[in-house]
This record gives C-alpha cells, structure tokens and sequence, in this order.
C-alpha cells in the first residue's frame, strides 16, 4: 500500500485516470451507468457524447442515448465550465443548484458578448426570460423572437444568451438524438422531468464522485473541472474518506481512501476521443495525459488520439475519412494500432461508407 504523502508519477496518475474513465478496457455498462460515473459526458456538440461512449462502453448501442433522451432519464444541460454535458435525470436535478448561482454571474459583467447586457436591471431581466420560457419547451427561434419583442435595442441572440445563463434550463429532443443536430429547444429543468432541484445535495459528495472518476487530484484540477468555488473547504470536510499524495512537481492531491490506483506499467490500448471531452480537460495540470509534445494542439476543438494512455494526435473524421495527424512521430505498431482503431470507429460513426484512414505527417493541416 502506498504511504500517505507518497509522490505519484505522471504515468502512475495516467493509468489511473484511464483505468477510472474506463479507457484501460471497455466496461459491461449502461449509458446511464457510465454517465453516473463519469458526472457526464461532455456533450457541446451532437457527435462527441456518442465518441465518448463508444471508447468506454463494450457493444456500446446508441439508440440507448436516444431513448434515455426521449423517457427523460439522460438530459443535455448546461453544468460544469458552463459547457453542455449528457448526464442522468437525478444529477440534473442535484448539480443544477451548484452551477446556477455561477451561471447567473455572467452575462452582466462587461467581458460577456462586449458588454451586451451591460445598464440592464438582472431581475428584470431573470423576469422577463421566465415569462418567454414559460412551462412548455420553446424553439430558439421563438426565444429570439421574444428576446426582440421584449429588447429591440440589444441583439437577440445575446439576450437568449442570457436567459439560458439565469434561468435552470435544458435541452430537449430531437436535438442530441444520433446524428440529430436540429436547432436546440429549450425547456425548464422542473417541469421537463416532473421533479424539484435538489439544493441540499452537497458539494463534498460531487468531489467525492469527481475523484473516483478523475482522481487523485488538486483543488486546483477540481476548480477547473467544476469553475464552483470552495473546493478546498468541501474536501476537508470528506475528513477521513479522503488521503493525500503529491505529484511530481510535489503539489498535494487528494484521493477517495480506499481507491486503488492502478500499475503504471499497464498496457494502453488505442483510445479515439471526442473533443472536448473531459478526460483531457477535467484537471488544472494535465500533464497526466497531455504530453508537452501535444500541447500546441490544445485547446482548440480537436478529437484526441491517446497513444500509450497520452494525447499524441488529432483526427478528424468527414465523410467516411479519418484525417489524422500525430503530434510525434509513431512507430510502426503505433500507426497501425491507431488505423485499427479509426476503422472501427469509421464502422460506428458511418457505417453506410467506406472507410479511409488517413495517417499524415506531424504538423499537417487537418483539414486538407
């Protein structure tokens, strides 16, 4: 057993990132299971929740998200870093009053759209959003169309903006269903799964989760995770749930007490992520899975390639071809291991194409 305070290597914090994201081998899981473990999966754009699933889940069926979404036990909803996740009915419900108060602080500072909303009353406008959303999902384009009617003398889509900021919302079907990209709809989180926030639900608990997908880990890598404040007072109060190690660079990490960490030496297979997807973006220092090799790719929208459990490439996938480019060379085992790998991710994605994989050179354009 490792002592407390032992110092955790950058390829020791590798493996057991992968081994609790479930990228060391695909595990037996359901969507809502894995979207339970993992607090979510990163879900701004319509593909990558689906990316997500597929590298973690064995026979992963993707009518799974779509009927989650339509029986309401999956939602897609604004939470951590303000970004969109797939995530269970209960977390929306019991995350939603962490992220709200922070959400709310947004628009009206004068780095929000440049100012947009800057001489406005908030409650006035918190008011007037709760009126155009009403009970029943609403159309982006009705919302600006509200948005217009209600402040003809600011640009609609910065008030829509706004409203989605103040008020606890969430998007509804069709938009987030396989390969559905439809305009967003939008819906109250109370009325849309029949149930009330749960505002007791404590912020300690949610880092204790956090670690047991994304640990061990500092207050720093769980700020950057969540964006709430007061993570260092939630983990103290975990008391004796939790230990502490440090890492290479002897900065203090925090883990679950009877977490295992996993054998550094633990063969990684090939991994083709999503982008944003939040094993890469989940901790503050990502040196555990960014090498200083791969870093001029971040953070621009990019679908990671893990090789050896490290982000060392980028893909790209149009019209049944994987355009991918390394970020170091690869040896021969390597590219052909990353060509199995885009294949059977080109089966998933596009079945009805053929595949091509396109391995280019270090530095190449992407896009073609």
């Amino acid at each position: 057993m490792t002592a407390a305070g032992d110092r955790l290597s950058d390829r020791t914090l590798n493996r057991t990132l992968l081994a609790r994201q479930h990228l060391l081998a695909r595990a037996p899981l359901s969507i809502a299971a894995l979207c339970e473990h993992l607090i979510g999966l990163q879900a701004q754009d319509v593909p990558p929740p689906f990316v997500g699933a597929w590298s973690r889940i064995a026979r992963f069926d993707r009518s799974t998200v779509d009927r989650g979404l339509e029986d309401r036990s999956l939602v897609r909803i604004t939470l951590m870093r303000g970004t969109i996740h797939l995530v269970t009915a209960a977390d929306a419900l019991r995350i939603a009053p962490h992220i709200q108060p922070e959400l709310e602080k947004v628009p009206f500072r004068k780095g929000f759209n440049f100012g947009a909303m800057v001489g406005l009353d908030p409650e006035e406008v918190r008011a007037r959003g709760e009126a155009a959303i009403g009970a029943e999902p609403i159309s982006s384009v009705d919302l600006r169309a509200a948005a217009l009617a209600h402040y003809p003398d600011r640009r609609p889509g910065h008030v829509v903006q706004t409203w989605l900021y103040q008020l606890p919302v969430l998007q509804v079907p069709p938009r987030g269903r396989w390969r559905d990209n439809s305009k967003p709809v939008w819906a109250r989180i109370e009325p849309w799964l029949g149930a009330p926030l749960d505002p007791g639900y404590p912020l300690a608990e949610l880092l204790a989760r956090y670690l047991a997908a994304f640990g061990p880990a500092s207050t720093a890598d769980m700020q950057t995770w969540s964006k709430l404040p007061g993570a260092k007072r939630a983990v103290d109060s975990l008391g004796d749930r939790v230990r502490k190690y440090t890492d290479e660079r002897g900065k203090v990490l925090y883990d679950l007490v009877d977490a295992e960490l996993t054998d550094p030496d633990v063969p990684a297979p090939i991994r083709l992520l999503g982008w944003y997807d939040n094993a890469t973006l989940a901790h503050r220092d990502r040196s555990r899975i960014l090498p200083e090799s791969a870093q001029r790719v971040f953070p621009v929208m990019v679908s990671p390639v893990l090789v050896d459990g490290f982000v060392a490439g980028h893909y790209k996938i149009t019209g049944g071809t994987a355009r991918i480019v390394p970020a170091r060379p690869w040896s021969a085992a390597e590219r052909a291991e990353v060509e199995a790998e885009a294949h059977a991710l080109l089966g998933f994605l596009e079945p009805e194409r053929e595949p091509e994989v396109l391995i280019l050179e270090p530095d190449a354009d992407i896009r073609g």
